[in-house]
């Protein structure tokens, strides 16, 4: 993994079953996911929009450089887990920026789990074709 500054501000962020561990440091916009570029990592463009958001709100795109480990879940879940691992760590460096950071939503842990499956069917809510003869 890149090394760290130490002027970097720690963050976590969760997301389905994905954990983001996030280091934000003054900087000109490089990010770095486990030790790769972010375009390396995440291949869909509009999951880096995704976790650049909580930067073009608070219009610091190109003023930090962000350092993450991603663990779990799919792509989706860790662009999700980035998100808000960005914004608490925006939030320790700035305490101003919080009110515009939760009107957009990005200080909100996402609850939204998959459902179990249940015993006697093919999925979570999924039944077994009913035979009545």
């Amino acid at each position: 993994m890149a090394k760290i500054p130490m002027n970097s501000v720690y963050a976590t962020g969760r997301r389905k079953t994905a954990i983001a561990k996030v280091w934000l440091a003054p900087g000109n916009g490089k990010v770095t996911v486990n030790g790769k570029p972010m375009a390396d990592h995440f291949k869909r463009p509009i999951l880096e929009q995704i976790i650049e958001q909580p930067l073009e709100v608070i219009e610091g795109k190109g003023k930090f450089d962000i350092y993450a480990t991603c663990r779990g879940g799919g792509l989706s879940g860790q662009a999700g887990a980035m998100r808000l691992g960005i914004a608490r760590a925006l939030v320790k460096l700035d305490d101003a920026v919080k009110g515009e950071l939760r009107k957009h939503g990005f200080l909100t842990r996402d609850p939204r789990m998959v459902e179990r499956k249940k015993y006697g069917q093919p999925g979570a809510r999924k039944k077994y074709q009913f035979s009545k003869r």
